[in-house]
């Protein structure tokens, strides 16, 4: 089973690591293209390139100008632990054992504007590059045509290396675009969050994605290896819904936020 989720604009390098494990991403040579570019914008370009602030596209320049290699535990982190969005508050990844550090460097996997497809132990430096992003570049005219089938066939190697081909998606849509799914070789199963709101189940995207985080913490700490057992996940009050369930589609519910 492989998980995928989508990394997270805010970023903690603060916070010390809980490992001293890490491991260098395989697709840096493709980042290094991508920050070729990106040092050529201003913070003008970026801030309407992105649509964020003056003082955050100065910000991200800065960044772009400071990338540098070898990545190291001195000028880098772990992936895991560097983003700290929603997704990541519900992976509680810092509270991870070394087993659970290692099971999740086989099972996830971390989609990314700049680094393509990150392992959770994979060293990054600080950057925001959203996937969505209409960034111009020698490969095409945003992205995804940057990334073409390098993310899916990563994908596919991780797959065949732990002898599976079921892949969980708990990335959001902006960013599981960059998975060609006609060549990947799996069963997509793509779980949907849901909470009683006004007489009816909504999906509210602040609680979506911390459930996503939480399914990912759910199956990296028991180690789930069989798909049927992802249907007991019920962290947070969730339970799986088999009346709005559709195919590979799985909706959990929640009446009540804990």
């Amino acid at each position: 089973m492989l998980i995928v989720v989508s990394p997270a604009k805010k970023l903690d390098f603060e916070t010390p690591s809980p490992t001293s494990k890490f491991t260098q991403s395989n697709l840096l040579e493709h980042s290094q293209e991508l920050i070729n570019r990106c040092v050529q914008l201003t913070p003008a370009d970026l801030s309407s390139l992105m649509g964020i602030s003056d003082q955050l596209a100065g910000l991200n320049a800065a960044r772009f100008g400071e990338w540098s290699l070898p990545f190291t535990t001195d000028n880098a982190k772990q992936a895991v632990l560097a983003f700290s969005g929603d997704v990541y508050t519900g992976l509680q990844a810092y509270d991870f054992d070394d087993k659970s550090f290692d099971f999740a460097q086989q099972h996830l996997r971390i989609l990314s504007g700049l680094y393509g497809l990150l392992k959770p132990l994979d060293l990054v430096q600080a950057y925001r590059l959203e996937m969505g992003t209409k960034l111009d570049n020698d490969r095409g005219a945003n992205l995804y045509q940057f990334w073409g089938d390098i993310i899916t066939h990563n994908l596919n190697t991780a797959l065949e290396e732990q002898g599976d081909d079921v892949l969980i998606n708990l990335a959001s849509n902006e960013y599981f675009k960059s998975v060609k799914k006609k060549s990947l070789k799996a069963t997509i199963v793509t779980p949907a969050f849901k909470d009683w709101k006004n007489g009816q189940y909504k999906m509210i995207s602040f609680y979506a994605k911390k459930a996503r985080g939480l399914m990912a913490n759910y199956i990296i700490e028991n180690k789930i290896s069989q798909l049927d057992d992802l249907k007991n996940f019920n962290s947070a009050g969730y339970e799986y819904s088999e009346d709005l369930s559709k195919g590979n589609d799985w909706v959990f519910t929640r009446k009540e936020m804990d």
